[in-house]
């Protein structure tokens, strides 16, 4: 059906005909670049059946909006991609900012591997100011970076990105609010062994100084200082031992424990 939308007496606009016109354009494209196609003898002798819906591909949620996605310019959205190495050694957590379809922020955040820190910043280097397909074709130097690229591509393609509903999308910087104050990866270290039992190192809160242990030698809670916030305060002019005492917390019955221990040195 034809929906005339008129401006005023001299200029409207023909809805309808101007959607029927880009199918005629997209149909013209495919036959020209079936020309230049190559088909096999068994192909060549079948008769044509006419092909009946083309309605495009179903739409997806970006930034909210239902976008029929044709090509990379018209993904946008923010979301986050797991990948790991081929040893397993290593992983990483790739956020990325695509705005119609130029990465325009990325994080990058890694774990296990030490090497794997230094392929991050070369990343990080690379990722912004290309077209999501350039990433998903371009050799990030870590195995784990690149399945996280690929990861995130998913994501992303399909519509299932941290923005999908949100209008507008999120600002570029957005990414840094994952980390919290002090711009540090939110990081958890255990270990424990059948013999002694286990350690807390490091929880989303920062370093753990202490453990607490009950009466039965079980936990109850720990101690823990927050490294970023502690630096940043160093670097606003605090002694350290003040930016120290500033920001230690505590967790769980910390205060009624019968034995506090170090987790790195008992």
């Amino acid at each position: 059906m034809s929906i005339p939308i008129i401006i005023n007496e001299d200029w409207y606009f023909d809805f309808g005909q101007a959607i029927h016109d880009c199918q005629n354009v997209k149909k013209n494209i495919r036959i020209e670049r079936s020309t230049n196609m190559n088909y096999s003898h068994e192909v060549e002798n079948m008769c044509v059946v006419a092909k009946g819906p083309n309605h495009g591909p179903a739409p997806i949620p970006e930034e909210g909006k239902w976008v029929k996605s044709y090509q990379i310019s018209d993904i946008s959205g923010l979301s986050h991609g797991i990948g790991w190495c081929a040893p397993q050694q290593g992983a990483c957590k790739l956020t990325l900012n695509v705005k119609e379809g130029i990465v325009q922020e990325a994080l990058v955040e890694t774990i296990g591997c030490s090497g794997m820190t230094h392929s991050a910043a070369m990343a990080a280097e690379i990722l912004t100011g290309k077209t999501l397909l350039e990433c998903l074709n371009t050799d990030l130097v870590c195995d784990a970076i690149n399945v996280a690229m690929r990861e995130i591509f998913k994501q992303l393609a399909y519509g299932r990105s941290q923005t999908a509903f949100s209008e507008g999308g999120l600002p570029i910087g957005a990414g840094l609010e994952d980390l919290g104050k002090g711009l540090r990866s939110q990081v958890g270290t255990m270990f424990s062994t059948g013999a002694k039992g286990v350690r807390y190192m490091e929880m989303a809160e920062g370093y753990v100084t202490k453990m607490a242990l009950d009466e039965g030698g079980e936990v109850t809670g720990y101690q823990f200082v927050k490294v970023g916030k502690m630096l940043e305060d160093i670097r606003h002019g605090k002694t350290p031992d003040e930016a120290y005492k500033n920001n230690i917390g505590q967790y769980g019955r910390f205060d009624d424990a019968a034995k506090y221990i170090d987790p790195r040195e008992e």
